[in-house]
């Protein structure tokens, strides 16, 4: 559940259970990438299994929008140079 790992799966479609009851990183589960599981033994069981059988889930959860942004920032970047400098 740690702060880079929850900004990075949502980049390769992947879903995250954060093992806690919050996290600092509320974007990611207003976009549906993180799925907050809380910590007790019961809730985090739940929480897996769902995404482990229930495929609409898992498929919903793991083409969210990331909210962390699209990984095209660089292109954008060296577009602007580029642009900049009449290339």
């Amino acid at each position: 559940d740690s702060g880079g790992l929850q900004e990075e799966a949502p980049a390769l479609d992947k879903p995250v259970l954060v093992l806690r009851r919050e996290t600092e990183r509320q974007e990611g589960v207003e976009a549906g990438t993180l799925i907050l599981a809380g910590g007790e033994e019961e809730e985090v069981y739940n929480s897996a299994k769902r995404l482990l059988v229930d495929r609409s889930y898992y498929a919903a959860t793991s083409s969210s929008s990331n909210p962390y942004g699209d990984g095209k920032s660089a292109a954008r970047i060296i577009s602007c140079i580029g642009k900049e400098w009449g290339l």
